[in-house]
């Protein structure tokens, strides 16, 4: 099947792996707040939750270790605290993504965001990337009831831009979020996060990319 743009009316995005090399940046958060609770996780071992919502990253290990002394909201917390210093410190968009969203708006498309991270981190990451004015709305899995692989937080993106759901085109990254895309009846375009491990289920996405670049160069033919 080939991707044709003018099929839609509305670009959405995720956020973490696909307009900034955030995934890193998580787990390195994630592995320092931990550590400092007396948890024994590493960064490998949250290759089990990525593109959940973040509290329902931390109630997961909290089940399986049981930490004592702090509640997960702290932990929460002190996460997003050390993510805002990470992205001001490492905060760069990803190959392709300027170029991607100047091509979207040139072409009169509609641009959302819907991610699993919190409203704090989407504001931090558009102003550290400078592309803020680029979206059109953006909203975070926070605001809804279930996260990822939910569809609420796409639905929500495409309600609020007045665009149907057959008429929007998703990029994204994770599995969970392919799943949360494709159940919001919507085309879902793959560019899967490098630090992942290979995952064979990504297959589920109607399209696939190596990079944002790449995608831009077919959809301008």
């Amino acid at each position: 099947m080939k991707l044709d743009i003018t099929q839609f009316d509305a670009v959405i995005f995720d956020m973490d792996g696909v307009l900034i090399d955030s995934e890193p940046l998580w787990k390195i958060a994630m592995e320092e707040v931990f550590h400092s609770i007396g948890s024994t996780l590493t960064k490998k071992d949250f290759q089990k939750t990525v593109g959940l919502r973040l509290d329902e990253v931390i109630r997961f290990w909290h089940q399986y270790e049981g930490w004592k002394n702090v509640t997960p909201r702290d932990v929460e917390m002190l996460i997003v605290d050390r993510m805002q210093e990470l992205i001001q410190q490492n905060g760069q968009p990803l190959e392709g993504v300027i170029e991607m969203l100047h091509f979207l708006k040139s072409q009169n498309i509609k641009i959302g965001l819907a991610t699993s991270s919190y409203s704090v981190l989407i504001d931090k990451v558009l102003s550290e990337l400078g592309i803020a004015n680029f979206f059109d709305f953006t909203h975070s899995a926070e605001d809804e009831p279930f996260g990822k692989p939910h569809p609420a937080v796409y639905l929500t993106v495409a309600n609020k831009l007045n665009v149907q759901s057959l008429k929007c085109l998703v990029i994204e990254d994770s599995l969970n979020g392919i799943i949360s895309a494709k159940a919001a009846r919507m085309k879902v375009v793959c560019i899967p996060e490098k630090t992942h491990h290979p995952e064979p289920k990504l297959i589920l996405a109607d399209f696939h990319f190596e990079t944002m670049t790449e995608m831009l160069e077919i959809i301008k033919k």
